[in-house]
C-alpha cells in the first residue's frame, strides 16, 4: 500500500509519528493532507463501470462484496448473484436477500458445493459453464448495474472455465456497470484486467488453528 501523502489518512498515520507534534504542526500537517485529498477528489471526475476481484486465502472475499452488492441495492440498483460452488445448501445470505428478489435482485446458487464433496469433475465443469451462461445473460444486459460472481476464481483455477473466455465476456459489459468476481487462486490475466483488486490474507483461522468447525452467521 503506498504511503504518501497521496494516498494516506488521519488513520495510516502512526500514532507515534503524531504524538511528537505540536497542536499547531498537527493542524498544519491535517491541512496538507486536506488539500492533497481535494486535489484527488477534483481530478478524479470520471466514473467507469469496475472490474473487481475479491482473492487470497484469507476469509471475507464473498462477505465483502455482498457489502458491495447491500449498498447498490440500497441505491435502488438492480443486482445479480451468480454463485459457482455454492447450491447444494441453501446459503443463509439467500434468504436475507429475498425481500428483494423479484424486484431489483436475482439471486442464483447453480453450484453444487465444494470439490471434494462433489467429487464428479464432469459434473462440476457442466454446472460451472451452466453458471457462467447465466452470468453472461445479467453482464450484457445494462439494466443491471452490479453482477457478482461469487466464486468463479475458483472455477477459473480448477479449468472448469478458460480465463480467455471470463475476459471475453467480461469485456461486453455496460461501460457503466460493475462485476465482481470473488475466490482464491485469481489468475494473473484477471488481476491485470481488473481495476480493484483486493487480496485477503490469512493470519489466523479458527478451523486450521483450532479446531473449531464452521459456525453459523460466520462461515455460512
Amino acid at each position: 500500500m503506498k504511503t504518501d501523502e497521496t494516498w494516506t489518512t488521519t488513520s495510516d498515520v502512526a500514532v507515534g509519528e503524531n504524538s511528537s507534534l505540536t497542536s499547531e504542526q498537527y493542524r498544519k500537517k491535517m491541512q496538507r493532507r486536506k488539500e492533497v485529498q481535494e486535489v484527488r477528489m477534483k481530478n478524479a471526475s470520471n466514473e467507469k463501470g469496475l472490474i473487481i476481484v475479491n482473492t487470497g486465502n484469507g476469509k471475507g472475499k464473498t462477505t465483502a462484496a455482498l457489502g458491495m452488492v447491500l449498498r447498490a441495492l440500497g441505491h435502488g440498483y438492480k443486482v445479480a448473484i451468480i454463485q459457482f460452488i455454492k447450491g447444494a445448501w441453501e446459503p443463509a445470505e439467500k434468504r436475507v436477500f429475498s425481500i428483494w428478489q423479484d424486484d431489483l435482485l436475482e439471486f442464483h446458487a447453480m453450484g453444487e458445493g465444494f470439490t471434494w464433496e462433489t467429487q464428479d469433475r464432469d459434473r462440476d465443469i457442466e454446472k460451472a459453464v451452466a453458471a457462467w451462461q447465466k452470468a453472461l445473460e445479467y453482464i450484457r444486459n445494462p439494466d443491471f448495474k452490479l453482477v457478482l460472481l461469487d466464486e468463479i476464481n475458483i472455477a477459473l483455477k480448477l479449468n472448469y472455465l478458460q480465463i480467455e473466455e471470463v475476459l471475453a465476456g467480461l469485456a461486453q459489459k455496460s461501460p457503466e456497470n460493475h462485476v465482481i468476481l470473488t475466490g482464491r487462486g485469481a489468475p494473473t490475466a484477471l488481476i491485470e484486467r481488473a481495476d480493484l483488486v483486493t487480496e485477503m490474507t490469512l493470519v489466523k483461522h479458527p478451523f486450521r488453528d483450532q479446531g473449531i468447525k464452521a459456525q453459523p452467521g460466520i462461515e455460512y
